[in-house]
Parts: structure tokens; C-alpha cells; sequence
């Protein structure tokens, strides 16, 4: 399955990059077990994307959990708690 990723804010700096296309194994089917294989890339990539920091995630423009399976094409985007005052 082919998704676009994006990265926002702090991740995005993070990392070094707005958004990639990835061909997914066929064990990737859902936004938490893309989080998990992004994580794997190494630890700048398991920092930015640490379940502990907050980071939240969005599939197909819609805040998405962990369970939330992922189509073909589909958008998926990872980005920091966003607070304002």
C-alpha cells in the first residue's frame, strides 16, 4: 500500500522533512503500526515520535487513533499537542 505521510511543526524539524510517500509492508495496515515502523528508521525518528511526548495523529484530515486503518493513497500526518494562550 502506497500513503503520503506529513510531518508538522517540531516534528517536522525534527526529522528534516514536510512529507514522504511510503510503500508499506504488508504488516502496516493501521496509523499506530506506521508509527511503530517510522519509529524503527532509528532514534532521531523514535524521539520525534515517542507515544510519551504527545504527539498527535491525523489520517485523511481527521484525528486518528493508533487502531485507525490506513487505505491506499490515503494521508496520514503526525504533529505536536498544539497549545495557545
Amino acid at each position: 500500500m502506497r500513503i503520503r505521510v506529513r510531518y508538522f511543526a517540531s516534528i517536522r524539524e525534527a526529522l528534516g522533512m514536510t512529507e514522504e510517500w511510503l510503500d508499506l509492508p504488508e504488516n502496516v495496515r493501521t496509523v499506530g503500526a506506521l508509527r511503530q515502523y517510522l519509529v524503527q528508521r532509528g532514534p532521531v525518528w523514535a524521539k520525534a515520535l515517542a507515544e510519551d511526548n504527545g504527539v498527535r495523529m491525523a489520517f485523511q484530515l481527521k484525528m486518528a487513533t493508533a487502531g485507525t486503518v490506513l487505505t491506499e493513497n490515503g494521508e496520514a500526518a503526525f504533529f505536536p499537542p498544539v497549545t495557545g494562550g
